[in-house]
């Protein structure tokens, strides 16, 4: 009886490690992976709505991915004498370990209406001290 228990043991031990384990082809990513910011392309949709696509690898999330795209449309937005942007949507999404944020902001000179509203020399300066890249 000794004998069937201590196999029982076994068994559930390693059946719970097998199960611990990621599926074929995927590789589980590190904890406390370093982000490594791998850059934005943007597009120029009309003269105020700018299209943003940034991508990384190392993000905990994708709000993370989100505040990337959010630095670097409060850069261009400044860059291209606006001070206000507002966030249109945001689409982020895992392909194998690159996160990719495909955004789209309006860009404005005043305050604009919405909720997503970003003072566009205030976010260049957090996304700075924050060490987020801002292209």
């Amino acid at each position: 009886m000794a004998q069937r228990l201590s196999l029982l043991a076994t068994l559930g031990t390693a059946t719970a490690a097998l199960g611990a384990c990621a599926p074929a082809g995927e590789v589980p990513e590190e904890r406390g992976q370093q982000a490594v910011y791998q850059g934005v392309s943007t597009i120029l949709l009309d003269t105020d709505l700018v299209s943003l696509t940034v991508a990384m690898t190392g993000a905990k999330d994708g709000a993370e991915v989100e505040t990337y795209g959010r630095c670097a449309a409060a850069q261009y937005a400044l860059d291209q004498g606006f001070g206000f942007a507002r966030q249109v949507r945001t689409i982020v999404r895992k392909d194998g370990r690159t996160w990719v944020g495909d955004a789209v902001y309006l860009l404005s000179a005043t305050t604009p209406e919405g909720l997503r509203t970003i003072d566009t020399a205030k976010a260049v300066a957090e996304c700075e001290a924050l060490g987020i890249p801002t292209v």
